[in-house]
């Protein structure tokens, strides 16, 4: 029996909202040096990015968002549509185990993937966002391994946003995708890209390719 054969909900959540999910895990950087107006627009961003979401009725219901912060690595929300989704004032402290953070992402992410299986939840790829100015401070060679591992299987795509500071060249090293500089510090503009990226994936018939708009407005050229 295929996982995406109905079959007898074992979760109130999915029973009452059996929609498609498309998952979206954001792994921030919340270390000393985002002090001051880098989390300041971070929070901005972040809630824009739920504002937005909630403009697209279909999305309100298959889109999830978790949220991961590191320094030092907190879970701050599970995987919740963004109706139950209320985020959680950023603040800054310690330093960047980029490292640990990835794995405790990506173990977060397995552990809902599986939820959805387990009662008859078709979902989309996920997203993962990792967002962060600085270098790594713990080893991060693991987490990269389970990046590639990930997007040679499927399992998820990983985008990397390089704030300024950041080492690009270790984002280069953990991703199959070229790191995304962010141009100064403009948030707000990338979650409002990610919130209309996210709203035509959700949109969109399983299985098919979705075009994306180009990363304007807030990446570097």
């Amino acid at each position: 029996m295929s996982v995406f054969e109905r079959m007898p909900f074992g979760s109130t959540e999915f029973a009452e909202n059996p929609e498609p999910r498309c998952p979206c895990l954001l792994l921030l950087d919340t270390s000393h040096s985002m002090s001051g107006s880098p989390i300041a627009q971070l929070n901005q961003g972040i809630q824009a990015f739920k504002d937005e979401l909630a403009t697209d009725a279909l999305a309100m219901k298959r889109v999830e968002i978790a949220v991961v912060t590191f320094g030092p690595v907190a879970t701050l929300n599970d995987f919740q549509t963004p109706d139950h989704f209320y985020p959680t004032e950023l603040t800054t402290s310690g330093d960047t185990p980029l490292g640990e953070a990835i794995e405790t992402g990506l173990n977060l992410l397995r552990q809902r993937k599986d939820a959805y299986k387990a009662n008859a939840i078709s979902y989309y790829r996920p997203w993962v966002f990792l967002i962060t100015d600085g270098a790594p401070t713990d080893d991060w060679h693991r987490a990269a391994e389970l990046v590639k591992d990930g997007e040679k299987n499927g399992a998820f795509s990983f985008f990397p946003i390089a704030v300024k500071g950041a080492d690009v060249s270790i984002l280069k090293q953990l991703s199959v995708r070229e790191p995304i500089r962010l141009d100064g510090l403009k948030f707000r503009e990338l979650f409002s890209w990610l919130s209309s990226s996210l709203s035509r994936v959700s949109q969109s018939q399983m299985g098919t390719k979705v075009a994306l708009p180009p990363p304007s407005g807030w990446a570097e050229v």
